[in-house]
């Protein structure tokens, strides 16, 4: 499958490490709107040419349009890619607001093509094993899940932050979706959800780089929490915040009626399981059964290339997920439950799969 990137900033980085070490992925062409950042990768990837975004689009070499760009541009830039005829991978969110993810899923169906939908560090060894064991009965039948990210916020470190203090930003559509991705992996979909948020601060500071010490405008919700009811009846408790500053608790926790099951940050792709068992003494270690091994980020396109419709990082996934944390900030303006409309296929396990990608 011959990738054209759109988008050289620094989640980049992380994909091009990877794609070496895949076997039926090839890097042919990058873009960005800055000409020039697109070159300088070009320069360091034998074989990779530097595009413009209308040119890699529009490339006959170009099979899948790998979607890299800021979240409020990838439903439009994933249309762009449909209408020429090629399969979309795209960079999470998968939209900003719910009808435009819908819009992309109608548009590549029409069109014949496939859709991926990051985040798939799903795909590896810590959620997997951890879906293993669920799905072995290691914990009874689930009843409840937490989930949680605190984190003070991003712009203590990142030296262009805007993006995640505007729609589309926030720590829910930022990092919800590594979760809720987890969530829909080891639980199933999502039938409605219950939601509150708040914003503790106008304006927020840069902490590195060039701007360091500007200030900068938010306008999206900075702490949101809530629950999820899933199909299966399971209740997941959600909390993600740029506002707090540490937690000691597991970023998720599956509770069953013989044991609770202890889940790495689904921001990795690998990390210890845990067990504690009904009756037991304590937390017991969980032995890796199933994920691809050393994986990174690009593992998705990996996946895309080999199981075509069946991929497991899917569009479909994105889309439900977006549903998902638009429903909760609704609720969370309306005081109200808000049923969620769309659904996914639980992805299908990924069994321990010895495709070691270096980075």
């Amino acid at each position: 499958m011959r990738i054209g990137m759109i988008g050289c900033g620094n989640i980049s980085a992380q994909y091009l490490a990877t794609f070496p070490s895949l076997p039926d992925v090839e890097l042919v062409a990058v873009a960005d709107l800055d000409a020039a950042r697109a070159e300088a990768v070009a320069a360091e990837h034998e074989g990779v040419r530097a595009l413009g975004v209308d040119d890699l689009i529009a490339d006959p070499e170009v099979d899948t349009v790998l979607n890299l760009t800021i979240p409020a541009a990838h439903a439009e830039v994933d249309r762009q890619a449909i209408a020429a005829g090629k399969n979309v991978y795209a960079e999470k969110p998968f939209a900003v607001e719910t009808a435009d993810g819908a819009a992309v899923l109608e548009a590549a169906h029409a069109a014949g093509v496939l859709v991926g939908s990051a985040p798939d560090t799903v795909l590896g060894t810590g959620t997997q094993t951890a879906r293993a064991a669920i799905d072995e009965g290691l914990i009874g039948s689930p009843i409840a899940a937490t989930a949680t990210m605190l984190t003070p916020g991003h712009e203590r470190w990142h030296p262009n932050p805007d993006f995640y203090y505007v729609p589309g930003g926030g720590p829910l559509l930022d990092m919800g979706p590594y979760y809720i991705h987890a969530l829909v992996t080891l639980l199933g979909p999502v039938d409605a959800v219950i939601g509150a948020a708040s914003r503790t601060r106008a304006e927020r500071t840069i902490g590195s780089g060039p701007r360091e010490g500007e200030v900068i405008p938010v306008s999206t919700d900075t702490h949101v929490s809530g629950i999820l009811v899933h199909s299966s009846g399971v209740l997941s408790t959600l909390v993600m915040s740029f506002d707090a500053v540490a937690t000691s608790i597991h970023p998720i926790e599956i509770h069953g009626t013989a044991g609770t099951l202890a889940v790495p940050d689904p921001n990795r792709f690998d990390g210890d399981v845990e067990v504690h068992r009904l009756g037991g003494e304590g937390w017991e270690s969980v032995p890796v059964s199933a994920g691809y091994v050393e994986s990174s980020r690009g593992i998705g396109l990996q996946d895309m290339a080999e199981r075509g419709e069946a991929l497991r990082a899917s569009g479909a996934l994105g889309r439900h997920a977006l549903e998902v944390m638009n429903a909760m900030l609704e609720s969370s303006r309306t005081g109200s439950r808000v049923e969620v409309a769309s659904t996914c296929e639980r992805p299908a396990a990924v069994p321990l799969t010895e495709v070691r990608v270096t980075v």
